[in-house]
């Protein structure tokens, strides 16, 4: 069975409703490995070593993380500066090659409601646009872009609303493992 590696990059885990519940209906799933980025890197220094044997082990890779003034968290990107920096710039063809074609998934919440990420919303941008950077990332390590699994005003979903967002997101793991195979993304 194809491994799902879920990278989650939250600042404050422990406060958030919204990103524990997927990580909770995710953790019992069979071949998926969470990382919690923010509780194996405290001080911010990422071990490049770690985290290159452990994308190269997946077969399908997932970014998880709220989203913080139309922005990634800082380790999120600090993670990419030192990881993908030295994988597809300094030893392309002993790393960054193995990652091509994989499929990855940006799992993005957001405190605002959907309304609030369109032109005449408070945010202006659609939530879709503001994470083009990864597509971009994405595009240049070719790995296979999936379509976004977004959670808007997840400070306010009730428990319902999580159990169905957690559900969801349950199956969108389960699309995203099963096309590793044929070099497709979910």
């Amino acid at each position: 069975m194809p491994k799902t590696l879920i990278l989650l990059f939250h600042p404050r885990y422990a406060q958030s409703r919204a990103n524990r519940a997927l990580v909770e209906a995710a953790r019992p799933l069979p071949d998926v490995e969470i990382a919690d980025m923010e509780a194996l890197y405290p001080d911010g220094r990422v071990n490049a070593d770690v985290e290159v044997a452990r994308l190269i082990a997946a077969d399908s890779i997932v970014f998880q993380f709220p989203v913080q003034w139309y922005a990634t968290p800082p380790l999120l990107k600090t993670w990419q500066d030192a990881v993908l920096t030295r994988m597809f710039y300094i030893a392309y063809e002993t790393e960054g090659a193995k990652l091509s074609g994989k499929p990855l998934l940006v799992v993005a919440t957001a405190g605002n409601t959907c309304q609030a990420y369109a032109p005449d919303g408070a945010n202006l941008f659609p939530l879709r646009d503001l994470l083009k950077p990864l597509r971009a990332t994405a595009h240049r390590c070719d790995l296979a872009w999936a379509e976004p699994f977004l959670i808007y005003n997840a400070h306010k979903a009730d428990d319902e609303a999580l159990q169905a967002a957690a559900e969801h997101y349950v199956t969108r793991l389960g699309r995203l493992a099963a096309p590793a195979s044929r070099g497709e993304a979910a």
